[in-house]
């Protein structure tokens, strides 16, 4: 998935934010490549039950 990097601001309530991290440090991350990592999954899931998403 080559292509530039864009930036995406979101809101987040502080207690999810919180889980976040935990998360994210007890996988070796940084929240930013946690969930990058969530994302990924996310549309992977999405593109075996619906077919591969044309851009």
């Amino acid at each position: 998935m080559a292509g530039k990097i864009k930036s995406l601001s979101i809101r987040i309530d502080e207690e999810m934010l919180n889980k976040l991290h935990v998360v994210a440090d007890y996988e070796g991350r940084s929240a930013n490549s946690e969930i990058l990592i969530l994302i990924r999954d996310a549309i992977e899931k999405y593109e075996e039950k619906n077919g591969k998403i044309e851009i």
